[in-house]
């Protein structure tokens, strides 16, 4: 008996590319992110490797979309590489989607302070920057009103508790988020204020930002400044803003977890005054 063979649905070459591209560019992406992490490459060119990955994942996309028209006119098989390659795709190409809807909406700027009338200076991390960063000194009056209008909860933090502990908790915050703390300089009464120069890393690509914190006495207590800024770059997409408001609620909260965690002073024992002894009765 003759043996049947059933011809295979011809699959779209289309969609066979789309899956190999989008591939590509997660790869691809991946790749850069794992690279400047590690230091390997430094901005431009870390950048540069990631757009590139995001333009392969742009082409994944039309190819998929163009896929999807020759499969439904012409019969083919390969709907599930189209689909595949759409969402690798779209997965790739939210999140830096998100960030140019932001570009619409916040001012070019990329140094961020809660006091622009006299910043925080750079002063240790000024020595260690690579000479194509942006400039360590603060843009001015004309950032200070974009940020005013764009950020005006970013402000400083004033607390009742002295200087001292108020540097010893942004300290804490700095080392628990393991920033690399480049200069603390603990303050001194009547001499100098509290001084900590950090470099944080940004979420993803893992770019390197510079926070500088200040601490002052202020009456009884003390006032904390922050400035974040980015090392590359005309626009920070809000990160910096973001920085320095969750940097500053974390000092709050670890102020108020020290002030927890002192012994309460124990009063003193009240004097007590000793008692007669009862007279014996006598039965008379």
């Amino acid at each position: 008996m003759a043996r049947r063979h059933i011809a295979d649905e011809p699959t779209s070459k289309l969609a066979v590319w789309a899956w190999r591209v989008g591939v590509f560019s997660l790869a691809a992406a991946l790749l850069a992110i794992v690279i400047v992490r590690a230091g390997l490459l430094e901005f431009r060119p870390g950048l540069a490797t990631f757009g590139g990955a995001l333009a392969f994942a742009v082409l994944a996309m039309l190819l998929a979309l163009a896929a999807f028209v020759v499969i439904w006119k012409d019969g083919l098989g390969g709907m599930g590489q189209a689909l595949a390659a759409m969402a690798l795709s779209f997965a790739l190409l939210a999140y830096p989607a998100y960030f140019v809807v932001k570009a619409y909406q916040l001012p070019w700027i990329y140094d961020i302070t809660t006091d622009p009338i006299d910043p925080p200076r750079y002063e240790a991390l000024a020595k260690v920057r690579p000479r194509d960063a942006n400039p360590v000194a603060y843009a001015g009056l004309y950032a200070a009103e974009q940020q005013r209008a764009a950020y005006p909860d970013v402000e400083s933090l004033e607390q009742n508790a002295s200087p001292e502990a108020a540097y010893n908790a942004a300290l804490a915050v700095i080392n628990k988020r393991r920033w690399r703390v480049v200069d603390a300089r603990a303050p001194q009464a009547g001499r100098r204020d509290g001084h900590i120069e950090a470099v944080a890393r940004t979420a993803i690509m893992g770019f390197r930002d510079d926070v500088v914190v200040r601490v002052r006495p202020d009456g009884d207590g003390s006032r904390i400044d922050v400035r974040s800024s980015s090392r590359h770059g005309t626009f920070d997409f809000g990160t910096n803003a973001a920085r320095i408001r969750s940097l500053l609620d974390d000092v709050d909260e670890e102020i108020g977890d020290q002030r927890a965690e002192r012994p309460a002073e124990s009063a003193p024992p009240k004097k007590t005054t000793p008692k007669k002894s009862a007279q014996p009765r006598t039965n008379r």
